[in-house]
């Protein structure tokens, strides 16, 4: 089995890796930090907003199952786009919308998404989501790896991730994992 590897930022992590975790053909999801300047950031260090990392998801997935462009459909339908260094209540730039490609191939796929996107007119604001290559990408600690899974009664996770997880259940119910 050959995988391949996605980097999206869209909000929260939590909430990412709670929706890629349930998708046919995901392998792995880790939540992290990309996109910043300081080497080995922590969580404190990303919220306080001064290491220009954004929080992400390393996704590895077989591409024979699920493609870079199915993750990038399910990306759009969870979260804003058009909203910038925002998520909700979450303000920063840690909260940005973003794409990390990891080859050229990532890069058009992205471009092509966001233009077929904005060209539907989906949103009433431009889609801000940046597409950047990947540099390097920071593990979060562990207590926020399967984040959702573990406390699924926090309240961040009932009024957050939960609603944005039904949601991805209800769009893509035929590409859930059994």
């Amino acid at each position: 089995m050959t995988t391949e590897v996605a980097t999206l930022a869209g909000g929260c992590f939590w909430c990412l890796e709670a929706v890629y975790d349930e998708l046919k053909g995901v392998k792995s999801v880790e939540s992290g930090y990309a996109g910043g300047h300081v080497l080995n950031p922590t969580y404190r260090q990303v919220c306080d907003g001064t290491t220009g990392h954004a929080e992400v998801v390393q996704i590895t997935y077989d591409p024979e199952e699920v493609s870079f462009r199915d993750l990038l459909g399910v990306f759009f339908t969870i979260h804003d786009p058009t909203t910038l260094n925002r998520q909700g209540n979450d303000v920063g730039t840690q909260y940005r919308s973003a794409i990390y490609y990891h080859t050229p191939e990532q890069k058009q796929i992205a471009e092509e998404v966001i233009a077929d996107l904005t060209a539907q007119k989906l949103w009433n604001n431009p889609i801000v989501t940046e597409v950047t290559p990947i540099d390097k990408f920071y593990m979060a600690e562990d207590y926020h790896q399967e984040y959702f899974k573990h406390n699924p009664n926090q309240g961040y996770c009932q009024f957050v991730v939960a609603p944005k997880v039904a949601k991805f259940r209800k769009h893509y119910f035929t590409q859930l994992k059994k």
